[in-house]
């Protein structure tokens, strides 16, 4: 399997990773962590939920950023 792109298990579900080669980093698609740690059925919707009543909060927990691509799981 490419580590550029590979799939992380925890739990026995998905989360779709990128490794920059460059920054020696791992990215995690958030949709999926938000799967795996609420068990919810729609990581992406929980997500913008989140973000949006941390916003009304104070919270700014991510950059004003359109959501960037991964290959589905």
């Amino acid at each position: 399997m490419d580590k550029d792109k590979s799939i992380k298990l925890f739990e026995e579900k998905s989360i779709r990773t990128h490794w920059d080669t460059e920054a020696e980093k791992w990215y995690f698609s958030i949709a999926d962590v938000c799967v795996v740690l609420t068990d919810s059925v729609d990581g992406r919707k929980y997500w913008s939920v989140l973000k949006t009543r941390l916003r009304k909060e104070g919270s700014e927990l991510a950059t004003n950023c359109s959501q960037l691509k991964m290959q589905p799981a």
